[in-house]
């Protein structure tokens, strides 16, 4: 039986605020272990929460970014579970009067536009950190991160293909960067996601049952823990078995889930109003201030890269995936450069270079400025496109300019007619053989001739004027 899969995703993404959601404690990540906690987020008698303002219009700004209806007053509470990393006995959430609900975001598939429905952005405080020890026999907890302040992302169950899946994250990951809510590092855990699939008869209207991954620390293992799971859960109900509501833990090195638990539902955790905190108020101004803060969002960008600077949808898409490499390219081309050259250095070239070595752009040894020169000097015709390239290595090993470069190895081309006809007559006076083959029609024998005269220069001839020259001067040889 053919089976369509069905996926939703929760994103969790940590909030750049230098204190805690509720308490005035660091969120430094790296730390000494249980260093940056207090008795608030440690839960002990009698402390009072009192709510970080910046958390708060960092979580609105979010959803008026991925296009939500917004709660103008909303409300905390209790979601009560009991688990190590949690000290309070419950994790401070929103429920059912989020910042944020009724969203969407819109990623390309194959080609095509795809509305993927935000079912609610909301506010919480993230749990500690619980690290097993190898031998098994007992487990620490770190409570630097407990009261970290979180928003959660909840998809609609929109996505059908792991692929959609990741491509829903990057998005994800896109937007919180452009618009500064978090650095989005997930080896440290400020993006993270847990993924909810099923699968279903094609063309059923029901859902089949759910099971939650987690444990999933990268983009790439998010679209292979959902794709095992699709093998998986295929394989299942084509032996006739039945499939559990269930959470499984990705396995980095099998590559495989296997069951932790089964799933909660929301009334397991009895959420109720937390009474500690009162309601949130959002003013019309806050909104409004908010609205007007935000930067041009990567969609924007992408629209404006393939429409007004005619780049293909691959390269806008590239571009505009990382906020700092969209600052770069757009550096490149405050020095004059045109948009499709900057592009093909920066996406072929440049982060050839560094995704080799292993880094960012934000850890380029060629700077925007000089990226810009280097092109400018190669758009002018003063040095080759291979120049250009040696040039481009040695200023990623030493991170001199171009033009000093260049002038160091006498790279400088002859563009001038006057200078390369006399060389260009000497060739075709020296080699008859190539001049007789060329009109005669073989047209490549005219290779032989721009090779004798780049060897003449010592490779400094502009090709491009070399054949056009050469052209010029064995035309008149017909007549």
């Amino acid at each position: 039986m053919a089976y369509e899969t069905v996926i939703g995703l929760e994103v969790h993404v940590e909030l750049n605020t230098k204190t805690k959601i509720f308490c005035g404690c660091k969120t430094r990540f790296g730390d000494e272990p249980n260093t940056n906690v207090c008795p608030v987020c440690m839960g002990h008698p009698g402390t009072l929460p009192v709510l970080n303002e910046h958390a708060l219009d960092l979580a609105l700004k979010a959803a008026v970014a991925l296009n939500c209806t917004i709660n103008q007053e909303c409300k905390f509470d209790r979601k009560n579970y009991f688990y190590p990393d949690l000290p309070k006995g419950y994790q401070i959430s929103q429920y059912d009067e989020p910042v944020g609900e009724h969203g969407f975001l819109e990623i390309t598939v194959d080609g095509h536009k795809k509305r993927i429905g935000i079912t609610r952005v909301h506010l919480e405080e993230d749990a500690g950190k619980l690290m097993h020890v190898e031998d098994g026999t007992h487990s620490l907890v770190d409570y630097n991160r407990t009261g970290v302040p979180l928003i959660e992302i909840v998809s609609e169950p929109d996505l059908r293909s792991p692929e959609e899946a990741r491509l829903y994250l990057e998005a994800i990951k896109a937007i919180m960067q452009y618009c500064e809510i978090s650095d989005c590092k997930m080896e440290e855990g400020s993006l993270r996601c847990d993924a909810n699939i099923s699968l279903r008869p094609m063309e059923a209207l029901e859902f089949g049952e759910k099971v939650e991954l987690k444990n999933m620390n990268s983009f790439r293992n998010v679209e292979r823990g959902l794709a095992y799971e699709v093998q998986r859960q295929t394989r299942v109900l084509d032996e006739g078995g039945k499939l559990l509501q269930e959470t499984r833990r990705f396995n980095e090195d099998t590559q495989e889930t296997a069951s932790m638990r089964s799933k909660e539902e929301a009334h397991d955790y009895r959420y109720f109003p937390d009474p500690d905190l009162v309601r949130v108020q959002i003013s019309d101004a806050w909104l409004e201030r908010v609205r007007e803060s935000l930067p041009e969002l990567p969609a924007e960008k992408f629209g404006r890269y393939t429409d007004e600077l005619q780049l293909s949808d691959y390269d806008a898409g590239v571009l505009t995936a990382d906020k700092d490499l969209a600052a770069y390219f757009e550096e490149v081309l405050d020095y004059g450069v045109a948009a499709k050259p900057a592009s093909n250095w920066i996406i072929n070239d440049l982060l050839g270079y560094l995704n080799a070595q292993g880094k960012s752009i934000v850890e380029s040894p060629i700077s925007a400025h000089r990226l810009g020169q280097l092109i400018q000097i190669l758009e002018s015709g003063k040095i080759s496109s291979k120049q250009a390239r040696d040039v481009f290595r040695e200023m990623c090993e030493t991170s001199r300019d171009a033009a000093a470069i260049i002038q160091n190895r006498g790279y400088e081309q002859i563009s001038s007619a006057d200078e390369l006809i006399p060389v260009v007559d000497g060739v075709i006076a020296r080699n008859p053989q190539s001049v007789a083959d060329f009109l005669a029609g073989k047209d490549k024998a005219i290779g032989a001739l721009v090779g004798q005269i780049m060897k003449e220069t010592k490779g400094q001839a502009n090709p491009q004027l070399v054949n056009q020259l050469l052209r010029q001067r064995l035309a008149l040889q017909r007549h």
